[in-house]
């Protein structure tokens, strides 16, 4: 491969790690690179000294805005066709990036799947999992590894996308999912996950796995709603029934809860209907 490209990384407080990285990168594929930009995202140390120190081009968050509106920045700054984002804290082995080139050509986006069960703590392990799960049933497509964040675009590609994107840390999981939904040519590749930094600072949180949640059911509503309508609305037309049923053989007649999960089920398949349509008229926002 001969197109250049850029690496963005978003960095908070990460002066013990981003001037190694940098110098890893440059060494790997110096060639090959057009830019690397770190978006200092409101840092209180000197990551961004060191950053220009070991020759990336730095654009500073005067407050810290979060991982993905750093990526935004990034993006939205890089001048190149490809993109490759990884993170500032020591986790990403900038020795995989030729894994990245060599598919660049043929895809639109390539995702890191880091090795082993365990390459989060362990209290985050049961919720990552989840996530997965869910995703991977709504999006009807196996995902081996949802939220890594050493990855490569198009930039034509995911530039259409940044606005579904959110400023915190679930940018990867939807670039994703929406790349997924949308029929991109997308391809997952073994990557060597290293320890992070135990100076790093991490700001994932119960709640941000919550938040996961909500964004997959969100992004599934509006790429393709019946993941969700369609078994809502039989789990209730098959509740009613079965209630309805039993209560009728036993001589009790039919009961008002049956007819609730009937009504009910009736209707989530016809709101299923509606939102499925609306979805439709709003793809065309997106192409």
């Amino acid at each position: 491969m001969t197109t250049r490209f850029t690496v963005v990384i978003p960095a908070y407080n990460e002066e013990r790690t981003i001037g190694s990285i940098i110098n890893e990168i440059n060494s790997i594929c110096r060639d090959s690179i057009d830019s690397i930009i770190v978006v200092d995202d409101g840092s209180t140390d000197k990551t961004a000294v060191v950053a220009n120190t070991a020759g990336a081009f730095v654009i500073k968050h005067r407050i810290n805005m979060g991982y993905g509106a750093s990526l935004k920045t990034g993006i939205r700054n890089a001048k190149s066709p490809y993109i490759i984002i990884l993170d500032a804290d020591g986790q990403h082995d900038p020795v995989d990036l030729p894994k990245f080139l060599q598919l660049a050509d043929e895809n639109d986006m390539v995702v890191g799947v880091r090795s082993g069960l365990f390459h989060s703590p362990l209290w985050r392990t049961p919720g990552k999992l989840f996530i997965n799960w869910l995703a991977n049933y709504l999006s009807k497509t196996k995902i081996p590894d949802l939220t890594c964040g050493f990855r490569l675009f198009k930039k034509e590609v995911i530039i259409k996308y940044l606005h579904l994107c959110p400023n915190g840390f679930s940018f990867s999981t939807t670039s994703t999912l929406v790349l997924i939904n949308r029929g991109y040519n997308v391809t997952f590749i073994p990557i060597n996950a290293r320890k992070r930094h135990e100076e790093s600072q991490s700001t994932v949180t119960v709640k941000t796995g919550f938040d996961t949640i909500l964004l997959v059911l969100r992004l599934i509503m509006l790429f393709n709603p019946l993941r969700i309508f369609l078994p809502a609305s039989f789990l209730c037309l098959i509740g009613g029934f079965v209630l309805g049923g039993y209560y009728y053989i036993h001589g009790s007649g039919v009961v008002g809860t049956a007819l609730i999960l009937i009504m009910t089920g009736i209707l989530l398949f016809f709101f299923g209907l509606l939102a499925d349509q609306i979805t439709e008229l709003r793809k065309e926002r997106f192409e």
